[in-house]
């Protein structure tokens, strides 16, 4: 037996926005390295095509599936969405990653194997065995230094808390409450991980080979990680007080 077939039906989410040139491309590496995984994309309403391509591929194969959604309002929106689908049609694991390559479908057996001993399993860049290909050192050093940031401040033992390639029980996002998460940007991924520890259950990292996409542009932004360091720093100072409190009620 598969360790995919063991933990139950899996699917996929991949969030799409202007990704007509990566689509067809990394959903067909995904069917060949893990053709028991079921895919589903959402489209926020990309004005290159991209969701005209994802039903091409859905007609030519029942395991592919489409969200159309009216327009584009954030990553974790797009994943909030795909979730709450997978859980409505009974999968038992639901995974995310990107459309752009940066993901390599063939590392995903990796992930699944962890899954078997863990509750959420995150493909990581910043553990021993990680690594990126193409990247300016300083970007690397502003994403080594946002996630040593979240860790410190949310007093979480991850050491890429903004991965977002990862895989969870399906108990998991029923655990986390995902009716409440009100995250929409690529702060989604921390909100995530934190809620999955607050929850007392197990997260795993697993290195992977993180690889900058050679087409179309990214959608990380000045403003958007700006957002996601007001929101991990309000986290942080609510905990840190939680815990005073508690400290000085006993």
């Amino acid at each position: 037996m598969s360790a995919d077939a063991a933990l139950g039906r899996m699917v996929m989410v991949i969030p799409t926005y202007n990704e007509a040139e990566n689509l067809a491309w990394i959903v067909g590496r995904l069917r060949t390295a893990v053709p028991t995984s079921d895919v589903l994309i959402v489209d926020d309403n990309s004005p290159d095509g991209t969701g005209r391509i994802a039903d091409e591929l859905a007609a030519a194969d029942a395991c592919i599936q489409v969200i159309h959604r009216p327009s584009k309002d954030g990553l974790g929106a797009a994943y909030l969405n795909g979730f709450r689908v997978a859980l409505e049609q009974g999968y038992d694991v639901v995974g995310e990653m990107d459309a752009d390559g940066s993901h390599q479908p063939e590392q995903l057996s990796d992930l699944i194997a962890a899954l078997q001993h863990a509750d959420l399993v995150i493909g990581s860049r910043w553990v021993p065995g990680g690594s990126v290909v193409n990247w300016p050192r300083r970007r690397e050093m502003l994403s080594r230094g946002g996630n040593l940031y979240a860790r410190t401040l949310l007093g979480i033992p991850v050491r890429d808390a903004t991965a977002g390639f990862r895989l969870f029980r399906r108990t998991t996002l029923e655990a986390i409450d995902l009716d409440h998460v009100e995250s929409l940007g690529y702060v989604f991924q921390c909100d995530l991980a934190f809620r999955t520890l607050r929850a007392g259950l197990r997260i795993q990292e697993v290195p992977i080979e993180f690889v900058e996409r050679e087409r179309g542009n990214s959608k990380m932004s000045g403003p958007v990680a700006a957002e996601s360091l007001k929101r991990i720093t309000r986290w942080g100072l609510s905990q840190r007080r939680r815990e005073f409190l508690h400290r000085w009620s006993r």
